[in-house]
This record gives structure tokens, C-alpha cells and sequence, in this order.
């Protein structure tokens, strides 16, 4: 079994506030010492991984899902930097703001926090494999959206994109004209959502598989070949940690391997 380290007073100096960090090792890093790994970065932390301090309902347990697929020889081992998000998420997550909903952007801090501070401290402390090619960024939801944002701003950080029930639909679509053309940047997107989800948590209906569904023609419509980016659409799927923790097995495998 690897193992989970928590790291609860974090320094974010671009937010001048501190944050919950945790970093999952897989038993290879220990058994390995000369090897270096790929890290995947995920969001909202405290809902990752099958730990007693994490959440205290459904996670999407990526530590178990991560040991499983490398025991079955489908992927190798990734260490797992998960960041707990805060009372502020909406807006965290927000890198331009939902009228609709009143949500102001305030995801730049944030996201400096993530590239200037987080992965470089990472790359310092642990033996990773720095590369973009060897750097994921998952998240679902807002999560999804952040990950996305963040491939397209960043393609020489983060090579390897997980964005499940992404809301591609936050700020009025702002994510089709911001992503306005092909990175030339080698690139791998997973995007998933229940074929008719669909979810008011801030006054308007949004429309996951309808919008997943768009998002993906848009990137093919861009240029993204079938080897760069895949979608799947679960019939049936909800908006819920219990539906991101079963497309969680089919994600890694596709995004990760």
C-alpha cells in the first residue's frame, strides 16, 4: 500500500493563506529509490482519496483505483498531489467570472499558487519526472473546469488533462472562446459526464453532457486528433463523487497510461 502524507499549513503566498496539501506515494517510490515518477495534480484534496482524514462521505478513493490498475499491470505508478479546496471554492475555481450566479474569478491567485509554488516545491522535494509529458491535472466539476484552464494556459506545466462533469459552461461558455486554437504542445484530454446530467447548484440549469459533449467538437474542431483527446458519456451518470470514483478506473487508465 502507499501512502498518504498531509500536509495541513501549506504556504500560498499568491493568496496570502495557507492550504491543505496531500501527497499520495505509491509503494514503488519506497521500493524504487533510484526511480523518479510521474505526479498527477488534483483538485478538491479532501474528496481524493480513501484516508480517515478525508471526507466523511464519498471520495473518489484515487489511492486504491491508482494501486489496482498498476497491480494489474495497466499503468505504471504516479504519485497523487491532491489540494483541498476552501469555503471560497465557486470563486477559486472561477477563472472569469458566472454572472448568472454572481460568482466573482478569483482563480488567478490560485492557480499562480499551483505553477510557481506547489509543483515547483514538488519537483524539489520528491523524485518526479518534471516533464509535461509526466504531469496530469484531474479534477471534476469546477475541478474540471480548473484542469482545463489550466492545460490550455499552461501546456509546458501540465501535458496530461483529466476533467470530469467539467462546467465548459461557466461564464457563458468562456472556455470555447478562450481555448481558441491547437497548443502544438504534445497533449492527452480525458473528458467524461453522464450523457443527460444535468445540475442547479447556483440558480441556472447546467447541462454536463450537452456541454462535455460540445466542448469535445470543439476540440476537434481545432485539431485535436482522437489519440489526443477522448470523451466518454455514461448513461445515467450524476453529478457525484460516487460517479467520478467509477469513471475514476477508465480515466487513469486512458489519461495516464
Amino acid at each position: 500500500m502507499g501512502h498518504v502524507h498531509i500536509i495541513r499549513d501549506f504556504a500560498s503566498p499568491q493568496e496570502g493563506r495557507t492550504r491543505t496539501v496531500r501527497i499520495y506515494t505509491p509503494d514503488a517510490y519506497d521500493s524504487a529509490p533510484g526511480e523518479r515518477f510521474p505526479v498527477l495534480y488534483m483538485h478538491d484534496g479532501q474528496n481524493v482519496f480513501a484516508h480517515p482524514e478525508s471526507a466523511l462521505f464519498d471520495t473518489w478513493c484515487a489511492n486504491h483505483t491508482m494501486e489496482r490498475l498498476v497491480s494489474e499491470g495497466r499503468i505504471g505508478p504516479w504519485l497523487i498531489v491532491a489540494v483541498d479546496s476552501t469555503n471560497d471554492r465557486l470563486a477559486e475555481y472561477s477563472p472569469w467570472p458566472e454572472p448568472r450566479s454572481n460568482v466573482p474569478a478569483r482563480a488567478g491567485p490560485f492557480v499562480r499558487f499551483l505553477v510557481d509554488t506547489l509543483k515547483p516545491y514538488v519537483d524539489r522535494v520528491y523524485r518526479t519526472r518534471p516533464e509535461p509529458e509526466w504531469t496530469g491535472v484531474m479534477g471534476a466539476s469546477l475541478g474540471g473546469l480548473m484542469s482545463l484552464y489550466l492545460g490550455w494556459r499552461y501546456p509546458d506545466h501540465f501535458g496530461r488533462v483529466g476533467a470530469l462533469s467539467p462546467s465548459v459552461m461557466w461564464g457563458w461558455n468562456q472556455l470555447f472562446s478562450e481555448w481558441n486554437s491547437h497548443t502544438r504542445k504534445w497533449s492527452r484530454i480525458y473528458l467524461d459526464a453522464g450523457d443527460d446530467e444535468t445540475v442547479d447548484p447556483v440558480g441556472y440549469v447546467m447541462r454536463y453532457g450537452e456541454a462535455t459533449r460540445d466542448f469535445h467538437r470543439h476540440l476537434q474542431h481545432l485539431g485535436y486528433a482522437d489519440h489526443e483527446v477522448r470523451l466518454v458519456l455514461e448513461p445515467g451518470g450524476q453529478h457525484h463523487e460516487r460517479d467520478w470514483q467509477r469513471r475514476l478506473p477508465e480515466a487513469m487508465r486512458w489519461l495516464l497510461d
